[in-house]
Parts: structure tokens; sequence; C-alpha cells
């Protein structure tokens, strides 16, 4: 009759041990496979166009010059001006019309409302090219409707027809918040300050609006940073005269070939970008009640 021997303790140790190191190895390289790849796909991308900023067309280092040379641009000055004006624009138009358009959709219920919803989603995965491309082909300088008006109504070559459409496209980035806001509003509270006799607009203002501003404040934020960073709807417009930090850097690089000047738009343009998202994120931390 056999009797089964109990391994000894640190038979146990030595055998748990080669596993330990390899889930702890395994952990390490989780964290830092991705870290790496971040460091090398972004970051030195990011570094070297940073470095580049300090030298001339022909890739000499000359300390600040180029910076001041760039800086000292009326081109550039306009064109930083310009993009946050497009910027801070489309943002106002976009929280006025998405605000509208959500409390229609949240609380005027009708026949197709949930259609409604489904095209306004459906319009983020498109790409932005597309907007100011039918647009174009109405308001354009050859469209239907400037053709038939006298070319009265041809101001998508201008600020206003690159404003509108950023507003057409990313209206959708305050809609949607809006309404996961809007549906976690208790519709007692309506019910109560319409009681008390206030009005339509007097219960929008005071009621519902002070409630959801956290989501439309989050929202606004993250439209004035993607619109801040917008290339291909300025582009597309065929907006002559509207040169943005973006399309600057472009048109320096690419037709221009000077990559020193345009090292030094992108990280000016790189230097708005994190500002912006810095005030965005600001604004998530300080409405946030989750906890997150």
């Amino acid at each position: 009759m056999s009797t089964a021997v109990a391994p000894s303790r640190s038979a146990v140790v030595r055998t748990a041990a080669p596993r330990l190191a390899l889930a702890r190895v395994t952990r390490i390289a989780v964290l830092v496979g991705p870290l790496v790849v971040l460091i090398a796909s972004l970051g030195y991308p990011l570094a070297l166009a940073v470095s580049r900023s300090f030298t001339d067309r022909d890739d000499n280092y000359v300390g600040t010059q180029t910076w001041s040379n760039a800086l000292a641009d009326g081109a550039v000055q306009k064109a930083f001006a310009r993009t946050l004006e497009i910027a801070a624009l489309s943002t106002v138009g976009c929280v006025i019309v998405g605000t509208f358009v959500a409390f229609v959709l949240a609380f005027i219920p009708f026949v197709g409302s949930r259609f409604v919803v489904r095209v306004i989603e459906a319009v983020v995965s498109l790409p932005s090219f597309l907007i100011p491309l039918a647009l174009g082909v109405l308001f354009g300088p050859v469209g239907v409707v400037s053709s038939s008006t006298g070319h009265r109504f041809t101001f998508m070559s201008s600020v206003i027809g690159v404003v509108l459409a950023m507003i057409a496209f990313y209206t959708p980035f305050v809609v949607r918040p809006l309404l996961a806001a809007f549906s976690q509003f208790p519709s007692a509270q309506i019910d109560v300050a319409s009681s008390l006799g206030a009005g339509p607009l007097r219960i929008a203002a005071r009621v519902i609006l002070p409630a959801v501003w956290p989501a439309l404040a989050a929202a606004a934020s993250l439209v004035f940073l993607l619109t801040l960073n917008e290339f291909g709807i300025v582009l597309f417009t065929g907006a002559k005269d509207v040169t943005t930090l973006p399309m600057l850097i472009y048109t320096t690089s690419i037709v221009g070939s000077d990559f020193a000047t345009a090292a030094v738009l992108a990280t000016i343009q790189l230097a708005l970008s994190l500002s912006a998202y810095l005030l965005y994120r600001a604004v998530v931390r300080r409405f946030d009640t989750t906890g997150a």
C-alpha cells in the first residue's frame, strides 16, 4: 500500500517562482509595449518637428531666428487669428443649432424623430470634406442656388461658408451628448414648473439648461478642439482668401518646401491643440459626477 508524499514547501516555492516571474514580465511587457509604440509613432515625429523649427530651409541650426521670422510674418498672424475666429464662430453655431435640435428631438416628439437621430449619428461617420462639397453644389460660385439667383449667394468661398460647413458637420457632436443628458432629466421637474405657471421658454432656460450644462460645456469644448484643427473642410470649401494654420502649414511645407517655417507653424498648432484639449479635460473633470 503506497502513501503519497506531500511536496515540501521549498519545492512549491521553486515551482511558483518562475510562474510569478513570467507573470511579472508579461505585465511589464503589456504596459511598456504600447508605450514604446506610442513614443515611436507619435513622440518621435513631434520631437522631430519641434527640433526642425530651430533650423533654416537648408536644415542648418539657427536658434530662434526661424521663430522670429515666422512670428513677425503678417500672414502667420492673420492665419492664427483666422483659425481662432473660425473655431470660435463654429463652436457658438454648433452649440446654438445643436441645443435647439436636441430640445426638439427630446421634448417635442414627432413621427420619424428616431430616424432623424440615426441620420445625425451617421453624419459623424462621414468624411468631413463631403459637407463642403455638398454645400458647394448648392451655394458655390457655380452652384444651383447661385446660378438661379444671379450669383447672389456665393458665400461658400468666404469665412461664412467655412463656418456653415463646420456647423453642419460638427453639430452632431453637440446633439448626441445633450440627448443623453435629456434622457436622464426627470420629467417631474418639468411638470412642477409647468404647474407653477412657467412657460416653455422659461422652463428650458431656468430648469432644463442648468441641469444639462455640464454636457453642453463638454460638447462645446470638444467641438472647439476639433474645429481648431480642421483641414479638410477649409480645403474643399475652396475659400482662397480663408487661410487657417493647418492650411498655412500645408502650403508652406508642400507648396513652398519651407519645412523649417512649417515646423514652427506646426508647433504653434500643437500648442493650441494641447491648450484646447486641456480646457476640454478641465471642463469634463469640473462637472464629472461619476468620480472617474
